[in-house]
């Protein structure tokens, strides 16, 4: 994704302590052409999986989801961070540290949307030290469902995400890697 590599380059921002800022594009403000071909890059990726349900996290992990479940033609479920009083009967909860909250956060999926013949394909926005993707994992276990891929639009590589969701033993796609974020640079892979 070429394009996707242009434009952190060109607007991302390096925030100090790993944090890139690419609010102009993907978190905040989104570029909704750019998040449709991220999405239907990822489900290229994984269109032999056989996915049933793409789930990611609220809220930033959202757009890439919601596109990437599109290509595929299935739900996307996402977990919440806060159980609305809508969210009866069972209910998966895992924990997962927030670097750019500075905490723990819940994740939340209702038992009414995650079933246990769920083929699940995991997308986020992001994939550095790889916590908040393990949980999700562990909400797919808890389940009963089958993860079968993690997909990330930006990957942070020098955070070991990857090797640390290794255990997990499915394939992971990121479309764009950062390799250094030292000294106020980004450098793509």
């Amino acid at each position: 994704m070429e394009e996707l590599k242009r434009r952190i380059l060109a607007e991302g921002e390096n925030l100090g302590r790993g944090i890139l800022k690419v609010d102009s594009f993907i978190n905040h403000q989104i570029d909704t052409h750019l998040i449709f071909d991220a999405g239907r890059e990822l489900a290229r990726r994984f269109a032999d999986a056989g996915v049933t349900k793409v789930i990611t996290a609220e809220i930033s992990g959202i757009a890439p989801a919601l596109a990437t479940a599109h290509a595929l033609d299935v739900p996307v479920v996402y977990a919440r961070k806060t159980r609305p009083i809508t969210m009866a009967g069972a209910v998966f909860v895992e924990v997962a540290p927030s670097h750019t909250k500075g905490g723990d956060v819940f994740l939340m999926v209702s038992g009414e949307f995650l079933k246990p013949d769920d083929r699940v394909l995991v997308i986020d926005d992001f994939l550095a030290s790889g916590a908040t993707i393990s949980a999700l994992a562990r909400l797919v276990k808890h389940a009963g469902a089958t993860l079968v891929g993690i997909g990330a639009v930006i990957e942070k590589g020098f955070e070991n995400g990857r090797q640390d969701l290794a255990y997990l033993d499915v394939p992971i796609v990121s479309l764009a890697v950062i390799s250094d974020m030292s000294d106020g640079k980004i450098v793509l892979e």
